[in-house]
């Protein structure tokens, strides 16, 4: 899967000389959290939410509302957006894109193609991507197995549950050590568990079930 994939195509841009009003108004009345600043279609910066508010004036101020609505109204995008924009290409793979976010401690990233802004992806659509690869929204059974690092485990346990009348969901894997993993396999509710955990203990070794529960 690709950033392409699961980007969101339809980005809402600012101007530099944009006001900080204009800025905040957009993000909020548009629903989004963060706006890339282009000029004569180039993307010179980005701006979010939480840049608006640290550009705030604080709470303790000595500003009347008349003098902080005027000083806010003078403060252009270009004074407050960050210069330093982090951008993938659309055919950038999706792990790759998250690893880059979660290294640089970022919310979202631009997605450009030549130059061109053509997207943008952000955590939330990381989430939803995660959501839908571990078939959270479907019904069934939800395994956790701990494997040893053993070849062709795996097949093995995907193998039986077929046979046990599954339809698998969703497969994911995350390593606890060089000689041992956790396996998470989700299965429609067609499987007949009795059969399969009863096999599974008897005949294939390495392999236990860490939990086991019903959605």
């Amino acid at each position: 899967m690709f950033v392409k994939d699961i980007m969101t195509t339809n980005v809402i841009t600012i101007s530099p000389e944009a006001t900080f009003h204009e800025a905040m108004e957009i993000i909020r009345t548009k629903g989004v959290r963060r706006l890339p600043v282009v000029k004569d279609d180039k993307v010179v910066g980005i701006v979010a939410e939480k840049d608006l508010l640290k550009a705030s004036p604080s709470q303790a101020t000595t500003l009347d509302v008349w003098e902080l609505t005027t000083l806010l109204g003078k403060l252009k995008v270009k004074q407050i957006m960050k210069k330093d924009v982090v951008h993938v290409h659309p055919n950038t793979p999706i792990e790759e894109a998250a690893k880059i976010m979660a290294d640089r401690k970022i919310g979202s990233l631009l997605v450009m193609e030549e130059e061109k802004l053509v997207g943008i992806i952000t955590e939330t659509d990381i989430f939803k991507m995660f959501i839908n690869m571990l078939g959270a929204r479907e019904k069934g059974f939800r395994y956790v197995f701990k494997v040893q690092n053993v070849p062709g485990i795996l097949a093995r346990i995907l193998n039986l549950m077929y046979q046990c009348g599954a339809d698998v969901i969703a497969v994911s894997t995350y390593e606890k050590s060089d000689q041992e993993y956790n396996v998470v396999v989700k299965v429609k509710l067609s499987l007949n568990r009795e059969s399969f955990e009863k096999k599974l203990l008897e005949g294939i070794p390495n392999v236990s079930i860490i939990d086991v529960r019903q959605d």
